[in-house]
């Protein structure tokens, strides 16, 4: 850490980000649910409780990720929970202030992004998509159920039919996807423990250009930096980000989330915790 001239006077968290950003020779972005939920696009609360409340009232769910892991016993029920899942949580998802305000610092630095959500943020907020990578999949997208082939699908006027047109919780039987190669039903192209997902050309080309920006930029004063990540799927951004701290000793680790995840022990000495609310921190790092 010596090599990181910020980390020598006392900052606030939001100066330290700042001074952090603009000192890095090159900037890996890690997103998780808690920088979405950060800018209010939560998946418990009213957010919830406003948009689902007769499944609520039927299977006693206790959040929106949870729902929309259920396997529910029809393909018409199915889609008349996605359908609505898809048009808030992506289609009509309006710009993160926060996604904005860390795209403004970051965009004159050589940089990538990868993030495990699955929502339309970082298009709302003006991202050069060729620097994001969505490793688990967008909400938009279909897939075959049977796995068939690899290639997604995009229909927004189909979803809006959806959930416009669904009674009782179940859309008409004759609005179900199917795949055009099996006919099987399609369903949201998501990540899995259990599945996996289809990873079609696009996601391939993705991949590579992440990886190929990691391979490049595997020396200097390179910051990892990991935004409300949790521990469901730290295969993904966490352990990788620590394996490339350690591996390089001018890399910084920094983490903004205001829970407390055990680190791992051999990069302690290039790690840095911002505990305060990841908002604030960020809006207020882009007036510096």
């Amino acid at each position: 850490m010596d090599a990181w001239m910020t980390l020598k006077e006392k900052k606030s968290e939001s100066e330290l980000l700042a001074g952090l950003i603009g000192e890095a020779d090159a900037v890996v972005v890690g997103i998780g649910a808690g920088m979405s939920a950060a800018d209010g696009f939560t998946y418990v609360g009213e957010r919830f409780k406003n948009n689902f409340p007769d499944f609520i009232e039927k299977y006693n769910w206790f959040d929106m990720l949870q729902a929309s892991l259920y396997k529910f016993p029809t393909w018409e029920e199915y889609w008349a929970f996605q359908s609505r899942f898809i048009v808030l949580n992506y289609l009509d998802q309006p710009r993160g202030e926060a996604y904005t305000a860390l795209k403004e610092m970051i965009e004159k630095k050589p940089y990538h992004v990868i993030t495990t959500n699955a929502d339309n943020a970082f298009y709302a907020a003006g991202y050069n998509m060729d620097k994001v990578l969505y490793y688990q999949g967008e909400y938009a997208l279909m897939q075959c159920s049977r796995f068939c082939h690899d290639k997604t699908y995009r229909d927004d006027d189909l979803i809006r039919r959806m959930a416009e047109e669904q009674q009782d919780m179940k859309i008409p039987s004759e609005l179900v996807p199917h795949c055009p190669k099996c006919s099987a039903p399609l369903e949201k192209n998501k990540r899995t423990a259990e599945k996996g997902m289809v990873e079609d050309a696009k996601f391939i080309a993705e991949r590579d250009a992440y990886n190929a920006f990691l391979k490049d930029h595997q020396k200097g004063k390179v910051m990892y930096l990991e935004i409300g990540v949790g521990h469901t799927t730290p295969q993904f951004i966490k352990h990788p980000f620590w394996r490339q701290t350690r591996q390089n000793e001018d890399a910084l680790f920094v983490t903004m989330n205001q829970k407390t995840y055990r680190i791992l022990e051999a990069i302690k000495s290039q790690a840095v915790f911002l505990t305060d609310d990841i908002q604030k921190t960020i809006l207020n790092a882009c007036k510096n």
